[in-house]
């Protein structure tokens, strides 16, 4: 199934394109370059923003020698990703496939997939030495949860309050 999009921006509500975002699209370039990606964006100067694309182009060359001249031709394929399309090299756009049957947004996966760590991990039961909790490791630098004020642990039940244990060595009574 290939539809042709026509290329004219019309000047009333909304836009042809505009139902095609997040389906598959082919478009032809001025310099017989083919991108085929997930459409995801454009705007009036028909600038496209597409995901997870792939670039095809035909290489040409000679082979053979003296009057036996014979033309070599081969797709070469590339793999761009995330890409803007300006629109000026635009030639044509085709439809490949419909939108993903999920309903969700478009992800694009590969080496440049960034995944958020440290609010949403689940906490350590050790603390930065790589000692246990509780077992010399400095208050406040463990991994666990954090529940006291100014990011330090509470203190042991029983124990004083922190700020209120033994002043440090050489402070006298006057101070």
């Amino acid at each position: 199934m290939s539809l042709i999009i026509s290329l004219k921006m019309p000047s009333g509500k909304g836009s042809k394109l505009l139902r095609y975002i997040e389906h598959r699209l082919r478009v032809s370039l001025t310099d017989n370059r083919t991108i085929v990606g997930t459409f995801l964006a454009f705007d009036k100067h028909l600038n496209l923003v597409l995901v997870d694309t792939e670039e095809f182009r035909t290489l040409r060359s000679k082979k053979g020698g003296g009057s036996a001249n014979v033309i070599e031709e081969r797709m070469e394929k590339r793999s761009l990703g995330l890409i803007i399309l300006r629109g000026e090299n635009v030639v044509s756009i085709a439809v490949e496939g419909p939108p993903p049957p999920s309903g969700g947004r478009v992800v694009a996966g590969g080496p440049g997939v960034v995944k958020g760590v440290g609010r949403g991990a689940p906490p350590s039961t050790t603390a930065v030495g790589g000692a246990p909790m509780g077992m010399g490791a400095p208050m406040g630098l463990g991994a666990g949860p954090v529940h006291g004020v100014g990011g330090m642990a509470p203190p042991p039940m029983g124990g004083p309050p922190p700020g209120m244990g033994m002043p440090p060595p050489g402070m006298g009574r006057g101070f």
